[in-house]
This record gives C-alpha cells, structure tokens and sequence, in this order.
C-alpha cells in the first residue's frame, strides 16, 4: 500500500470454427494463452511493468502474471517492508532483480522506462495510485472497485481519458472464456434460456478472523497515519473500514453485480436492500447484504437478486445464475458450479450439444418420484455442461488482454469508462441498505 464498449463478442462460429478457436479435450474446450503470448517476446520488446501493492490480491496478480512471458519485472512498490521483501524475493525466483520502493512516487521518479503498473492496493487508494500513474504516461492495470467513493472513480475515468493511456479495471470475470461462452454463445446466439426473466447471484463465507501480522513487522505509527491508517487492525483489516473501502458488497458482490449489469447490457433502474452488523463486533461494515436491482431490457422488466453473507460458506457456492422462459444458465468462476439446465417446454437442444455449445451432463437424471406435492410442481430440469476450461489461473485471461492491448493487439475488456457504469449501481447499495428504501437510479449516475 502506498501514497499518495463491452468487451468484443466472440465471434459467431460454426462448429468447426469453434473447434479451431480451442482445443477440445475430454469434451471441453481448452482455451491457452492468445499465440501472440505464447511466442517467446525478444527482450528488447519485453514490456517494463511495476507493481504497486503486495498484499493478498497483488500476490494473486503477482502469480498469474509469472505466467507470462514478454514482461520484465522492474520494482514492486509497498509501505509494507514485509510484503516489499516478499515481492523482491518472489520475482528473484523467477529470475527478476527487482528494486523495492516503499513510496510510489519515490518509485515513478527513478523507475525511467516503464510501460505499466499494476496496482493491487486498498481500495481507498486506488484512485490516487491510478491518476498518479496515468499522468505519468503509464498504462494501468487496476483492482476492483475503482474506488471507495463515485467522485474517486470518477477521477479515474477522467484521467484516463486525459492522459490517453490504458487503464483496465480488475473485473476478471469479462475476460473468462467460460463467461464469454455463455453470454456470446448460450444466452444470445442460441438463446437458449429464452426470455431471460430474472438473475440471482450469491457469494458465502464462513466465519473469518480478524488477518493478524508478525510481531516483529510492526510498521510505526507515524507511516501508519501518513497512509491513512489509524493502527496495525486496521492496516491489515482495511476491507471491514467505512473509510477505507465498501465492505463486502464491493469487496465480493463488485465481481458479481458486474456480471448483471454485463450480462444485461444495461443499467439498473432502482436498488433496495437490506443488511446490518449482524455477526461480528468491531467491524464496522455490513457483514450481510441482500440487494435486489430492477432492470429495463428490450424484453421486458427483470429483477436481481444478489446476498453476501459472510458468517457461513453454505448455500452452493459463489456462483451468477439467469433464468429464462426455456431454461436457465448459472455461472461461477469454478467451473463445478456452472450448468445450463433446460425445460420441459424449451424446443429440443440437440443442435447446440452437436455444436458444441453445451455438453450432455454425465450426471444421472433425477429419478422419477411417486408423487408431486403439487399439481403445478414442472416437470425435473434436464442439465447441461458448458463445455469450456480454464486451463491458467483465474486473473491471467483478463491481464493477457490488458498487455495484448498495451501491444495493440486487442481492445480492454473492461476500461475504467465501461467499470465505471457497472461500479455506479454498486455504489449505492450501502446507501440503500442504511437508509431502508429504494434508490431509484438517475442517468447521470452513470456519467463519468
């Protein structure tokens, strides 16, 4: 921590286009990094990239991006000598002499020649961190959410624009070949939901304690209060801090409200929620949200539902699920969540199994019961597979696009313009949950 266009469809294929897009391997699609990366890049073309944050998630970064090639790790930049000395010895590993910066601007003033930086720090610094980095005529790599505050987000989109550099935002999930499958492929080529009616998505987690911190790695408290941190806890708890970020339902539910917003190709129209400090003490954040978002579509009005409970992991998962007249398609990150479940009136879906679309689920049917509690009960849910693996961990996919696009080789995923108009309904949940009544959504909320 330190100082101060929807993506591009993928392409409608035929389905031997579609086996030439990827390999298929035990029925599923296996999709590698892009040739462009898989070449083994000249040292002279490598790109020169910093990383800003090494904590929890800047590590998570750290891994997914040693996994490719054509970079040149230059510095890693944290307030923390403890993570500055993790970063250093990380990349060592990895055959990178790194230099370490505990101050960001300390580090853009001697790093000359970099391209990129990847910032990976609390949330209530990653518009300072983004802007500094922009203005300095570098392109950015930034975590999720843009900001704890619409005014710092904002600034980012401002920036960007201004300084005519890149900045990707960290919502993953846009450059998921999995994800991308189903809305490309599932739900607008084939249809095979139909009328999309309503979406539910959930993201448990069981009881945590507080993140602790070695004895002997006490930073003073003078570069505490420099950074914005009153002591130790709240250094290494930020996330739980009104001041510092959104609670869970930016730190979790950012990822999946995105994905409505995407999914839908639209802005919600109104949010109401509820949530309080139900279980932990001294935390001030909610630590149970449930939020439901109307959407106008083409089609019609849809409502979203979307809970994060962080006292219990049950409830099947994180996952995102849209449900339609003719079935319905839950997604997930972890690939034994996601189905597409067809119904009983839907016509037959065999083209798309032939296409590769869907896979025919090894799952046994449902055995057939003696009888319905209801006459109205439907008839049991035929489930598919989405044939698609992720054969790379899950950040790679969406950072490949980030420096395809530094090498003008594809367009962003998700640019701080396009994460701004998902984040501005975020925004607005801790609100709704505080004041106990529906927020109706202006368009200029969603005006950067």
């Amino acid at each position: 921590m330190l100082p101060s266009k929807i993506p591009s469809s993928a392409s409608d294929v035929n389905r031997r286009d579609f086996v030439k897009a990827g390999l298929l391997v035990g029925g599923g699609i296996l999709l590698g990094a892009p040739a462009i990366l898989r070449a083994q890049t000249p040292p002279a073309d490598a790109l020169q990239i910093a990383l800003v944050g090494v904590g929890s998630q800047g590590r998570i970064l750290l891994d997914a991006m040693l996994g490719l090639p054509g970079l040149n790790f230059r510095a890693v930049c944290d307030i923390w000598p403890f993570s500055r000395t993790y970063g250093q010895n990380r990349l060592a590993k990895s055959g990178f002499k790194v230099e370490a910066y505990a101050d960001i601007e300390d580090m853009l003033a001697k790093e000359k020649g970099l391209d990129a930086v990847i910032i990976a720090t609390p949330d209530f610094w990653h518009a300072p961190h983004t802007n500094l980095c922009l203005k300095a005529g570098l392109h950015v790599y930034c975590e999720k959410m843009m900001s704890n505050t619409i005014e710092g987000a904002r600034s980012m989109v401002h920036a960007m624009r201004e300084s005519g550099k890149l900045c990707q935002i960290g919502h993953q999930r846009r450059s998921n070949p999995r994800y991308l499958h189903a809305l490309d492929n599932i739900i607008k080529k084939a249809r095979l939901p139909g009328r999309l009616t309503n979406a539910n998505a959930q993201w448990n987690r069981a009881v945590t304690p507080d993140s602790g911190w070695p004895k002997n790695a006490v930073l003073p408290d003078d570069v505490l209060k420099k950074y914005g941190f009153k002591d130790m806890h709240q250094f290494r708890n930020w996330r739980w801090f009104r001041d510092l970020s959104g609670g869970p339902i930016s730190d979790l539910g950012a990822h999946q409200i995105d994905i409505f917003n995407w999914f839908f190709q639209s802005n919600p129209t109104s949010v109401m929620a509820s949530g309080g400090t139900d279980y932990y003490k001294g935390r001030e954040w909610y630590d149970n949200v449930m939020a439901i978002f109307e959407y106008a579509t083409p089609e019609g009005n849809v409502r979203a539902f979307y809970q994060v409970l962080t006292t219990t992991s049950a409830g099947g998962g994180y996952f995102e699920q849209f449900m339609g007249d003719e079935g319905s398609v839950k997604i997930s990150e972890n690939p034994s969540l996601t189905k597409v479940y067809r119904e009983d009136r839907a016509p037959d879906w065999e083209k798309w199994v032939d296409l590769s679309y869907i896979k025919k689920s090894a799952a046994a049917a449902a055995p057939p019961v003696a009888g319905k509690v209801d006459v109205r009960e439907t008839a049991p849910l035929v489930a598919y597979e989405i044939p698609v693996v992720l054969d790379k961990p899950l950040h790679q996919p969406h950072l490949e696009n980030f420096f395809l696009a530094i090498r003008g080789q594809a367009k962003l995923n998700c640019d701080a313009a396009h994460a701004f108009t998902s984040e501005a309904a975020i925004f607005q949940v801790n609100p709704a949950v505080a004041s106990r009544s529906t927020y109706d959504y202006k368009p200029a909320d969603f005006i950067a």
